[in-house]
């Protein structure tokens, strides 16, 4: 039977000791995980923003990645505190196993560098994925040899659970933990970047109802929750929708992120990938504005760091309920197809209006590849006594689950969305066949 109760870090959680993070909470660290966050690739996150442009927008969503990785370890303590418990849990996961889910939780983000996700949404072959430089930090240098000398675990086996690669029983079950439907990371920053940024949508979960549902599944290979915990479940479906829609997926924020995805395409072949992938903010904001200066991504750059904040200003907005053949067409395309997209259309349009709107700043942008993930977890219904329990699935039981987990969630959150200069924007919003126009370009 295995002994995760008496893990040390979970001991500690009750302790006096500890850092404390918004809105208020310890966060328990013992000698070991204390030198772990002690650690070069640990302290580079307090430069790395969270939320990155959406600061734009939200003045108060500066809060860094390593604020963040605490509260995710945090939650990773009382997932397994609650799990524990759990008699199938304990076949299962041995005590070296947990401790390797709590440095996961810890240093699940050390990979990530300043503006990493809108750039990744590129796909461009020359910017290397974030997990791919986690693997890098945990295999060598100081991270690693903590990891390994003060833990006794194997680097590589964080960051097979961090990245998905380990499929044995054990890494099953705690990859559910890292990264699923209910998971430590998604119950983290709903929350905190619903506080940081001053809006209520991602707090208006029961966190602790959901905690204390949390089980394991049918089979005893993933997460579950008991039928108690269905509401604060379908709370937080909600709280990510909201959060993706307000927030996230802001018509200003994805602005000022397509003017940075445009700028870093027009100056790709002078990055060096390497010294990108290792910038905090300050640093990025610095190389990105050197490689600029003198090209047509200098004004961009400008306009998200410089003195004067200037976005682009949207032109037209189609989701897919009112215009499905544009977003069926645009959606999940490569930004190699984008930029093509958009020059057709920039093409097009000023043939239409009489007037030039220039290919380098008009931007069309578009949901990439990559979708959310969907909200498909079981619910263990309370039994009648002596009777077995029984196991459905969340979205089978709750309309809203099913509507905005699964249905709505990339369609109606993730809009195709044309931006420009102010100047431009004026004229593109008084062009009547705009959307027909985007079909043309998008070869429709």
């Amino acid at each position: 039977m295995s002994r995760v109760a008496e893990l040390p870090e979970l001991a500690a959680f009750d302790d006096a000791g500890g850092v404390r993070i918004p809105p208020g909470d310890t966060v328990p660290l013992t000698p070991r995980a204390r030198a772990l966050l002690d650690t070069p690739p640990l302290r580079r996150l307090a430069g790395v923003s969270q939320l990155g442009l959406v600061s734009l927008v939200y003045p108060g969503a500066v809060h860094n990645r390593l604020e963040h990785s605490l509260g995710v370890y945090r939650l990773a303590i009382e997932f397994l505190q609650r799990l524990s418990h759990d008699q199938r849990f304990n076949e299962v996961v041995t005590p070296a196993d947990a401790a390797a889910f709590l440095i996961a939780a810890l240093v699940h983000d050390v990979g990530h560098w300043a503006y990493c996700h809108p750039l990744e949404d590129m796909g461009l072959a020359e910017i290397p994925r974030h997990e791919h430089r986690l693997e890098e930090i945990l295999a060598t240098g100081e991270l690693g040899e903590a990891i390994r000398g003060l833990w006794a675990i194997e680097p590589s086996r964080v960051a097979d659970l961090v990245t998905g690669k380990a499929h044995d029983p054990a890494a099953r079950i705690l990859g559910s933990l890292l990264s699923g439907p209910i998971d430590v990371d998604k119950m983290d920053y709903l929350a905190r970047d619903s506080l940081h940024a001053g809006v209520p949508y991602g707090r208006h979960f029961d966190q602790d109802r959901l905690l204390s549902s949390l089980c394991l599944d049918e089979a005893g290979t993933s997460l579950a929750i008991t039928d108690k915990g269905r509401t604060a479940a379908e709370l937080m479906v909600f709280a990510r929708y909201v959060m993706f829609s307000e927030v996230y997926w802001h018509h200003t924020v994805r602005a000022a992120t397509a003017m940075l995805q445009r700028a870093v395409w027009l100056v790709r072949s002078a990055l060096d990938p390497v010294h990108l992938t290792r910038c905090d903010d300050r640093e990025f904001v610095e190389y990105l504005t050197t490689r600029a200066a003198g090209t047509a991504a200098a004004p961009l750059v400008a306009g998200l760091f410089g003195p004067t904040r200037q976005l682009f200003k949207r032109a037209a907005t189609f989701d897919a309920v009112r215009s499905p053949a544009v977003h069926r067409a645009l959606a999940g395309r490569s930004y190699l197809d984008m930029t093509t997209v958009s020059a057709r259309l920039a093409e097009l349009v000023s043939r239409h209006l009489g007037r030039r709107i220039s290919a380098e700043t008009l931007i069309v942008d578009a949901p990439p590849a990559e979708r959310e993930v969907e909200f498909r977890i079981q619910v263990r219904e309370r039994p009648p006594a002596q009777a077995q329990p029984n196991w459905r699935w969340l979205e089978d039981l709750s309309p809203v689950v099913r509507s905005l987990a699964r249905e709505q969630f990339d369609s109606l959150v993730k809009r195709v969305r044309v931006f420009a200069p102010a100047d431009d924007t004026a004229h593109l919003a008084c062009c009547p066949d705009l959307e027909n126009l985007l079909l043309e370009a998008a070869g429709e």
